[in-house]
């Protein structure tokens, strides 16, 4: 149930009592904002769609026995480029408009209508761009690039649909109220990730507007998306925490997490983007600080929040809890999958020396992470939006074959990457001259083709629940 009354008013035996019984979830609106839900919704599924299809050439292109059918470089930076940009940066934030426009009021509904059309626009034209002419791709680290007007064009465009999306987000804030319930723990959370995607897009602009006019190429894009691409890593995190917490109360978990705790925990995670302008003003962008403060930003100040709310979450896992339906154990087929991968990807991180494969075998994990995390929130909400729940018995299958095969692939480049295996790069140039190396980006092709069939399964299950559309009126509760 959720929690109504203060928590400072309970007796300490009452305390425990609705600690013990705190469900997070939100209400699902039933007016234009579920209209603006869904259409996030749909575009981040065609953005995983538009990559699922660029990865299977990815993989096909890196794997020891397949390479040789696609001896264009630039194809395999093409397709990665694409492949990226698609299944990071348009599927998180579309997902984050989705869970947005589910925490808002009806304020300003011109403006989420505009961000709608705006990021459309861009995804459409970045996912065209590579058949139009010379992609000349650059792969600069977190949005990397095609150095052609269409591409970037559509990048502006998809960037104004984010500014205007989160513009709204934070406009059109519910009102809480002077009481902390599980609820307003999950609107908190939300609200962080808004704030934080704000401070990364002035990151974007502030680095665009301080680089030197005589950087171009590789130099000039990789510090310019160096600021803004690791404060969106904070966006994605505390979108996956929300995620958990979600998840965990509908798969029928008893958490012991108290929405003051988990509103606490919100705030360590957001704490460390406000760093962001100081690095700004301290240091040059071009500076070697300004590099490697950023670094160190994202690898530590993450677990502000994520390690004490996963180890939460994980406890509430291992002592089980009531699974009354069918429904629900995809949900913590998708909770635990996500938490592992995002530990995985997290501890990989650490083990980084050099450029080479263990680079992607990190963030991997951790993309795999939150991407788990939002699948299983969809089985979730799908029925809530107005369609029909998944396939049970499908659904709770993909998140481990989802998640096992990304396993294979990470584990498969952190071999390679131990014996140099270089990254961004395939067929002859990554030097497969060793049983060793071979056996690695061999398992590295295994698991990530398990992946993709794990992944277009999502696709398909989602699909078919959103064929099979009910009335919405029937299954969307009303808001309170």
């Amino acid at each position: 149930m959720t929690i109504r009354a203060p928590l400072a008013a309970a007796t300490p035996r009452a305390h425990a009592r609705i600690r013990a019984d705190v469900s997070y979830d939100l209400p699902v609106p039933r007016d234009a904002r579920l209209l603006f839900a869904r259409a996030w919704l749909f575009l981040g599924l065609a953005a995983l769609l538009g990559s699922g299809l660029f990865s299977i050439l990815l993989v096909l292109a890196r794997a020891p026995f397949t390479q040789a059918l696609f001896p264009w470089n630039d194809f395999f930076r093409t397709a990665l480029v694409v492949h990226v940009d698609l299944s990071v940066l348009v599927w998180f934030v579309a997902f984050g408009g989705m869970l947005w426009s589910l925490n808002s009021t009806s304020r300003w509904l011109h403006v989420g209508y505009a961000a709608l059309v705006l990021s459309m626009a861009g995804t459409v034209l970045m996912l065209v761009a590579p058949f139009t002419g010379d992609a000349r791709p650059l792969m600069s680290n977190y949005i990397p690039v095609l150095q052609q007007p269409l591409f970037l064009g559509g990048l502006v465009l998809f960037a104004l649909g984010t500014a205007l999306v989160v513009l709204r987000a934070m406009g059109a804030i519910p009102r809480v109220g002077m009481y902390v319930d599980a609820a307003g723990a999950l609107r908190f959370g939300l609200n962080t990730a808004a704030v934080a995607t704000a401070l990364a897009l002035i990151a974007f602009a502030w680095s665009y507007a301080t680089l030197p006019q005589i950087l171009a190429g590789k130099p000039y894009y990789e510090l310019l998306f160096w600021g803004g691409g690791h404060v969106l890593q904070f966006t994605y995190t505390l979108l996956m925490l929300v995620a958990w917490l979600w998840l965990a109360s509908a798969s029928g978990l008893t958490l012991t997490l108290s929405p003051r705790v988990a509103l606490l925990l919100f705030g360590f995670g957001l704490l460390a983007v406000f760093a962001v302008p100081p690095i700004y003003l301290a240091y040059d962008v071009t500076s070697v600080e300004h590099v490697q403060l950023f670094t160190w930003l994202m690898r530590y100040g993450g677990s502000l929040a994520a390690l004490p709310l996963a180890l939460a979450v994980t406890i509430a896992a291992l002592r089980g809890g009531r699974m009354e339906s069918a429904a629900q154990r995809p949900l913590r087929a998708a909770l635990v999958a996500s938490i592992l991968l995002f530990a995985v990807g997290g501890g990989i991180g650490f083990l980084i020396r050099g450029s080479n494969v263990t680079i992607p075998a990190h963030y991997h994990g951790s993309i795999v992470g939150v991407t788990l995390a939002f699948m299983g929130l969809t089985y979730h909400l799908l029925p809530r939006l107005g369609y029909r729940a998944p396939n049970a018995r499908w659904a709770r299958a993909q998140p481990w074959a989802y998640g096992g095969g990304q396993f294979l692939h990470v584990l498969g480049l952190v071999i390679s990457g131990g014996y140099g295996v270089q990254r961004k790069v395939a067929g002859a140039e990554q030097a497969l001259n060793g049983i060793e190396r071979i056996a690695g980006m061999g398992l590295m092709g295994l698991g990530g083709l398990v992946a993709i069939l794990g992944g277009l399964l999502f696709l398909v299950l989602v699909v078919a629940a959103m064929r099979g559309r009910t009335d919405a009126r029937d299954q969307v509760p009303r808001e309170t």
